[in-house]
């Protein structure tokens, strides 16, 4: 296969460039100075992969993305408050909630009393870091995370929040982080997406995901995030029809490749180039996915350390599992989505089936890939799309409560690629309710994650309907505080 070149979302082999320039010698003398490698067969590029160059040297290769979706309360989890314990059912004071908008759900209420955890806390860890019981598994390997307390977002409600998280945009049709990463870093395994989506559900209200969060969006779709499956078919379609054996299948691909690249050389569509290199991709991963997916060669240690759920399909432990496996092979961003962390009501009791869901699995990922000397190069990232508030939604008792939206600020944790190890950045005031000190805003995380991987945020630019798009809009900072 030529060698394909890919500029601004537009592709063109050398045929083409020679073809329809029409511009003889000096066209080739010019190509060769703006692009040295045009002329130059061998490696990635001849399997049609545009091989990524960093801005900078990186800190990490790779992404693996522990979303929890329906936003997980900091109260109960990390972000210790005994304040709010002492002022039980109390009025949330006016200089404390300000101007802060509500939802739907409180704005008719007439009162907004404080409620302090159900549960406990306690420091662990050389870096004393809190963390509630709820945790047991997490609290073992705190001098391994960095905590940022002090996350905030705009958006007040679960799409929108969710959305901006992924996309850097509170609409959807943009490029999602991992499609962001795709387009500038390129493939580092020619046999497996370079992003990949893993879905579960918890026991709580499932807020739902929707398939533009790992969208393309404007990008090609060569960097569309791919869903896999707990069934038998981890990604639809990939098998060959019935009555197709390999060889039948690779002479159909090479035919159907020949009517595309006419169709290609006529109109020069650059969704045509994309289409072929994702037919190429989903032969190869016919041999790579089953491969990936098997987890009979795992040991019985590591069936341990995630726990026994790993070895059910579609559950938060195997996706943690199939998480590393992935990531080890080189898929750049792998994108879980855990649901059901939504709890305007009886939280007590739902957050605490919720937390002993993800806490084992979550931990035994860092544990795993920091046993295998690949924790150094993988960042992992845990958290949901905005926090909760410290006064309760709905009736409050001793026993139960619940807990609205509440964007001003909320806890997530980064580990390896390159992340400042047993920290805790940022603070909240004593009720839990506004941030007290070093604010992260959305787009200064998603910054900060790209410049991990050697991406200037300002710089990963895509040129779209006359203007310049990127993950961070026109804002964001490297939060260098919790960078190594």
């Amino acid at each position: 296969m030529e060698k394909e070149i890919i500029e601004h979302g537009f592709s063109f082999n050398r045929r083409r460039f020679l073809s329809t320039m029409s511009l003889g010698i000096g066209s080739v003398a010019l190509g060769s100075l703006l692009m040295p490698d045009l002329l130059k067969g061998g490696g990635l590029e001849e399997e049609g992969l545009a091989p990524g160059i960093p801005h900078f040297a990186p800190k990490a290769k790779r992404v693996i993305y522990l979303f929890q979706n329906g936003a997980p309360s900091q109260q109960e989890l990390f972000d210790y408050k005994p304040k709010l314990r002492e002022m039980f059912g109390q009025e949330i004071p006016p200089s404390v909630r300000g101007t802060q908008r509500l939802t739907g759900m409180t704005a008719n209420q007439a009162s907004f009393p404080l409620v302090g955890s159900f549960v406990d806390f306690k420091q662990y860890g050389q870096s004393q870091a809190w963390v509630s019981n709820l945790m047991p598994y997490t609290s073992k390997i705190v001098d391994d995370l960095c905590f940022v307390r002090s996350m905030y977002t705009e958006a007040i409600n679960h799409d929108p929040a969710l959305t901006f998280l992924q996309t850097g945009s509170q609409q959807g049709n943009r490029p999602s982080m991992g499609s962001w990463l795709s387009y500038g870093l390129g493939n580092e395994n020619k046999n497996l997406p370079n992003f990949t989506v893993l879905l579960s559900r918890g026991v709580g209200n499932g807020q739902g995901v929707y398939s533009k969060l790992w969208s393309n969006g404007f990008l090609d779709s060569v960097h569309q995030g791919v869903q896999f499956s707990k069934g038998e078919d981890p990604v639809l379609y990939l098998r060959d029809p019935d009555g197709m054996d390999r060889k039948e299948r690779r002479d159909m691909l090479d035919k159907l490749s020949e009517l595309n690249d006419l169709s290609y050389q006529e109109f020069g569509d650059p969704e045509i180039a994309a289409k072929i290199k994702q037919y190429e991709m989903a032969y190869r991963m016919q041999t790579a996915v089953p491969e990936v997916m098997d987890l009979s060669k795992e040991s019985d240690d590591i069936i341990k350390l995630y726990g026994p759920e790993c070895l059910v399909p579609g559950t938060y432990a195997a996706n943690c599992l199939l998480a590393r496996k992935l990531s080890e092979n080189g898929v750049r961003f792998v994108q879980l989505y855990h649901q059901g962390w939504d709890q305007h009501g009886n939280l007590p009791f739902e957050i605490t089936k919720q937390a002993m869901d993800v806490d084992q699995a979550s931990a035994a990922l860092v544990t795993d890939l920091k046993q295998r000397g690949l924790l150094d190069e993988t960042l992992v990232i845990w958290g949901g799309e905005f926090g909760r508030t410290s006064y309760t939604q709905g009736k409050l008792t001793p026993e139960n409560y619940g807990r609205d939206h509440h964007p001003r600020c909320f806890t997530i944790w980064m580990a390896g690629g390159g992340i400042k190890p047993g920290i805790v950045y940022g603070e909240t005031d004593e009720l839990g309710y506004n941030i007290a000190k070093d604010p992260v805003h959305v787009h200064d995380f998603q910054a900060t994650v790209l410049h991990q991987l050697g991406l200037n945020h300002e710089k990963l630019i895509f040129k779209h309907l006359g203007r310049r798009y990127r993950l961070t809009d026109v804002s964001g900072k490297v939060v260098r505080d919790i960078i190594s």
